[in-house]
């Protein structure tokens, strides 16, 4: 009996050591990919505004499209884009077919639990957004009303009541007004089309991003600002599990911010410095 101990504890041994090897060779699994590949694929939005959109070329253009182009360049390989809907990119069902995405993702603690956020990019607005011939001028006016959100997106929670802000040194969220009713929407751009149809005949209201809705109305919606609910920091996101593509993704963000990039950058599209926590 104790010769038969012996052999199974040094049985597990043996396997337990031979597991420790496999471990640290999927550490750095997508970092693999890239580098094998030579090519970093990247989702982004078609529709997201001065983010990321299609141009007259049928090209995508965009913030979120240089900043990936930079991240991509900082690792020395190519950048592939694709189109994945906002609430598949933030479910985790990624299956490999991306390896970051854009998009200013808030980094919450609940997204946390299936991706991790290497670098915060941008410091933007959400606000409330009214048709022109709104009676609204405060934030409170909109007690009672329909407002609506895009899927998945933190404005969807703020309506709701029930978003925690979870970023480092992150103030409690004021809600400034109960909604009526919530609508929610592929985006927040599909919301403007109802709400431009004027006040209250399908909506009173749309939160959302700052530079969505100012692209909005840049582009001609008969739209307007009605206020700023709060400011949320705009992260990148991976897949959790490869800690050396987190760290790069960091570092190539830390090189663009240190030497101004992120900066120009946010002024070229935005015409405002985001990249700065407010």
């Amino acid at each position: 009996m104790n010769k038969f101990l012996k052999m199974l504890t040094a049985a597990s041994s043996v396997a337990v050591a031979s597991a420790i090897p496999l471990a640290k060779a999927n550490a750095g699994e997508v970092l693999d990919r890239v580098r094998a590949t030579k090519t970093l694929t990247v989702a982004v939005g078609t529709d997201w505004g001065p983010m990321s959109r299609m141009n007259d070329k049928h090209e995508l253009d965009g913030d979120d499209v240089d900043i990936a182009k930079g991240v991509a360049k900082y690792l020395g390989v190519e950048v592939k884009f694709v189109t994945p809907a906002w609430d598949l990119i933030t479910s985790g069902q990624w299956e490999g077919r991306w390896d970051l995405s854009m998009g200013q993702m808030t980094p919450t603690k609940e997204r946390a639990e299936k991706l991790n956020f290497p670098a915060v990019y941008v410091w933007a607005p959400e606000v409330a957004v009214v048709h022109k011939d709104s009676k609204a001028t405060t934030l409170s006016d909109l007690d009672g009303k329909i407002v609506g959100v895009g899927a998945g997106n933190v404005a969807e929670s703020y309506a709701n009541h029930n978003f925690n802000p979870s970023w480092i040194d992150a103030k409690p969220v004021q809600y400034q007004f109960t909604p009526g009713q919530v609508k929610t929407y592929g985006s927040s751009n599909v919301a403007f089309d109802d709400l431009r149809l004027g006040d209250g005949v399908r909506l009173d209201a749309v939160l959302g991003d700052d530079t969505v809705a100012r692209e909005a109305i840049k582009s001609g919606y008969p739209i307007k600002v009605l206020g700023t609910l709060f400011y949320a920091p705009g992260a990148i996101s991976i897949l959790k599990g490869d800690d050396e593509f987190n760290d790069k993704i960091a570092a190539a963000v830390k090189s663009m911010k240190d030497d101004g990039t992120l900066s120009k950058m946010s002024i070229k599209w935005f015409g405002v410095d985001y990249s700065e926590q407010k």
